[in-house]
């Protein structure tokens, strides 16, 4: 008897499971059609298919909705973003790795990653605090990277926090070419190449 009501409890946690993330993926594609800011509840329950308690049921609102979008983004961006360990081969080559597993999971979270650049300032205190945490996380790997390979005496001597916000920014500005400004396809490792290649010797022959 026990085995029978452990299956439907089962059962019932993966139906709701399921129906969160169909809530999530449609209002996903309405926030890509229409902004965050012109997005109603209203849009996301239709969207859904779900009555609009059923909504509330999972989500406070929009606001609470969207929040578990980005952070589902920046765990996926965490997740890529390993630290330099110089034991397991050359430093650009792990740097290079990691712009690519980045770009790679922007450009699949493609329009998620469009609201944030276009609707991101300003658009609620909580997703402010996770943007700029994740920003502080990436410029921290990157000014580490440069101190290590100062260390070993394979990075110049520079400031490595003044590069690090140099790197993140072109970074971004990579991101919003390639992966915003466009629906087309790139190459990311040649991308990723050239970035590395351009924040580690400059355009000087």
């Amino acid at each position: 008897m026990s085995e029978e009501i452990d299956g439907r409890v089962r059962r019932g946690l993966d139906a709701r499971e399921a129906r969160r993330a169909q809530i999530l993926e449609s209002s996903l594609q309405v926030f890509a059609e229409r902004g965050f800011h012109a997005t109603s509840v209203s849009d996301l329950v239709e969207a859904a298919g779900v009555a609009r308690g059923t909504f509330y049921l999972y989500f406070d609102g929009k606001e609470a909705l969207f929040l578990e979008l980005l952070e589902d983004l920046t765990r996926h961006l965490r997740e890529n973003i390993v630290g330099v360990d110089l034991t397991r081969g050359g430093m650009e080559d792990q740097l290079q790795a990691t712009v690519e597993r980045i770009l790679a999971t922007l450009v699949d979270n493609r329009a998620l990653t469009r609201i944030l650049f276009r609707e991101a300032v300003g658009l609620n205190a909580a997703v402010d605090e996770r943007l700029a945490a994740f920003d502080a996380e990436l410029h921290g790997y990157v000014a580490r990277a440069l101190q290590v390979g100062q260390a070993v005496g394979i990075v110049r001597p520079l400031d490595a926090e003044v590069s690090a916000v140099l790197v993140v920014g072109g970074l971004r500005e990579v991101v919003r070419r390639y992966v915003v400004g466009t629906d087309e396809m790139f190459d990311v490792s040649r991308v990723a190449r050239a970035v590395l290649d351009h924040q580690l010797r400059g355009v000087l022959a």
